[in-house]
């Protein structure tokens, strides 16, 4: 066994260990679990025992995790720069576990739209949270203030904007991916002259 597969044997070790310690089961639990002895998954944690692809599997399944994250070993872009929109004051950046999720900055400086046309609707769901400051969201014919380290999560086919109180505020949303496309669609639906939508593009 090469030093590579030592380092990754012992770190799969410690994964199993942690993930059984993180959702308080104890060794008699996992084994249970995982159809395995006691005896066996303490060897298996302590390294006393050789690592068995069929073992993983099963591990990984009673863990509530995939074999692919159980293995896999340090990546290489482990920081991520952010995709920048300079006309909507953005940033945004992908989440590498979940391609179809994003996490988005944003800063505003202006209220939401008065013009109930002007709020949007799409597949999706939303999370924000506030980082600075107030934010106000419409939703439907609802009206919420938000403030600095408050969260709001809704779905996006409620007809929705958002914008700031009183001063400028700053937000960090999590989109999923029908909820990034709705908003890609009409930020270009923007660029294009087609109307303005509202801050939180």
């Amino acid at each position: 066994m090469t030093q590579e597969d030592e380092q990754l044997d012992s770190l799969v070790r410690k994964r199993i260990r942690a993930l059984r310690v993180a959702q308080g089961w104890s060794l008699e639990e996992l084994a249970a679990r995982a159809n395995l002895s006691q005896s066996s998954l303490s060897r298996i944690e302590n390294g006393q025992r050789r690592l068995a692809l069929d073992q993983l599997v099963t591990l990984a399944r009673a863990l509530d995790t995939t074999l692919d994250q159980l293995v896999e070993s340090a990546a290489d872009d482990i920081v991520i720069s952010p995709m920048i929109d300079a006309a909507h004051g953005s940033m945004r950046w992908p989440i590498k576990g979940d391609p179809g999720m994003s996490v988005m900055r944003q800063r505003m400086t202006g209220p939401p739209p008065d013009n109930p046309s002007k709020m949007r609707a799409h597949p999706g769901r939303e999370w924000l949270v506030v980082l600075s400051g107030t934010a106000v969201l419409l939703l439907g014919h609802r009206r919420f203030r938000i403030e600095t380290n408050q969260a709001a999560e809704f779905p996006t086919m409620m007809p929705h904007a958002i914008g700031a109180e009183r001063g400028p505020c700053e937000i960090l949303g999590i989109f999923d991916r029908d909820a990034r496309r709705g908003h890609q669609k009409e930020a270009g639906a923007e660029a294009d002259g087609e109307g303005a939508q509202g801050p939180d593009a």
